[in-house]
């Protein structure tokens, strides 16, 4: 058994939503790790440690996006050992995080686990070089596919998956293809989380398998939110909600964060 006095107990949990831009969305996961603990100690937050030989920063991250995916909603939980005002750790960490990782909010945790509220994902996808037309007749083939089967590598070796089934919503972006700064079209789709999790490139998989839609250049891909959804809708709810429900009276950070939410979807056009 380890010597020593036992880790300090967590006695306040914030969660935060994260994004990840421009060239940030090339780094790695574990990359992402490393410097957000870092950041961690050069704004002096009190974060709680695990018991054991290795202690290890009490930090857990929620669906996050892929290497190469850029994101405005990352997600992860961090245990205090005393209590901080959740804004001033906000402003704090932002601070001493390289450019391109921004915390955009944070909010004190409250009853539930924040994993089971992220039950899918809303991606935008611009494919530079295909034309609107192409990309929506590719789309109306996918959507009306009752099953897409696609094959990737995972960590339990190759699979084959249904991607189709997984997709609640995909079209293009009339709007935001007409403002892009280049020959282009750009997707909206709004994918459910499974096991295994069907992603935004096993969707253009689909789109090729089933239309020969096969874009000159790599997509640039951003999640635009995850949350909770509404399955008569379609549409997500914010997954911190019945958290910001819970903050002290004054606590003008939900304003802010609406602030932040309503700027995304202008805000992802330029990751390029």
């Amino acid at each position: 058994m380890p010597e020593g006095p036992a880790p300090a107990p967590v006695t306040q949990r914030l969660r935060v939503r994260y994004a990840k831009r421009g060239r940030m969305r090339f780094t790695s996961h574990r990359d992402i790790s490393r410097a957000v603990e870092r950041a961690v100690r050069r704004a002096g937050i009190p974060v709680a440690f695990s018991a054991g030989f290795s202690p290890h920063p009490k930090i857990s991250y929620t669906g996050a996006a892929a290497t190469g995916v850029a994101s405005e909603a990352e997600y992860l939980e961090i245990g205090l050992t005393a209590h901080r005002d959740p804004e001033q750790v906000r402003a704090a960490l932002d601070a001493v995080l390289p450019d391109g990782l921004d915390i955009l909010e944070v909010v004190e945790a409250g009853a539930g686990a924040l994993a089971d509220r992220l039950e899918a994902s809303r991606w935008l996808v611009r494919l530079d070089g295909v034309a609107p037309d192409v990309a929506d007749a590719a789309v109306r083939a996918f959507t009306a596919a009752d099953e897409i089967e696609v094959e990737r590598l995972t960590k339990k070796g190759r699979r084959r998956f249904d991607a189709r089934a997984a997709v609640i919503a995909c079209e293009v972006d009339r709007r935001a293809t007409q403002d892009a700064d280049a020959d282009c079209a750009i997707l909206r789709m709004v994918v459910r989380h499974t096991t295994p999790a069907v992603r935004p490139d096993d969707v253009l998989t689909g789109l090729r398998q089933v239309a020969d839609l096969a874009p000159p250049s790599p997509p640039m891909v951003t999640r635009l939110a995850q949350g909770p959804l509404d399955d008569s809708t379609g549409e997500l709810t914010d997954p911190l909600a019945s958290d910001r429900q819970t903050a002290p009276a004054g606590d003008d950070a939900a304003a802010s964060a609406d602030a932040v939410r309503a700027a995304a979807p202008d805000a992802v056009g330029a990751q390029s």
